[in-house]
């Protein structure tokens, strides 16, 4: 198991102490995606208001996660109709030999 460390990162000008027992980068990585995400919104929207902004990411990577979530799903399920098809195909093949 990894060892629990913190550290510090800046989401849209605020330092924050994130505690994980994750790769140190890949905890700055996440903080930095947060950062940029927050970043785009009030720079499109021009919303002053940071919960807003905060709010208004965190729905916009909730709706990305929920697509690939799906995209991951559907792709699952061509892969089972693909295996269950060469199965089909394999077992056809065997039988045919016997």
């Amino acid at each position: 198991m990894a060892e629990e460390s913190t550290e510090r990162v800046e989401i849209f000008g605020q330092e924050y102490k994130i505690k994980g027992d994750g790769d140190p980068q890949y905890i700055h990585k996440v903080a930095g995606y947060v950062d940029r995400k927050m970043r785009e919104i009030a720079h499109s929207s021009g919303i002053m208001s940071q919960s807003r902004i905060a709010i208004l990411a965190a729905l916009n990577i909730t709706d990305e996660f929920f697509q690939a979530r799906g995209d991951k799903e559907m792709v699952e399920k061509e892969l089972d109709r693909e295996v269950q098809r060469l199965d089909e195909i394999i077992e056809g093949k065997i039988g045919a030999e016997r």
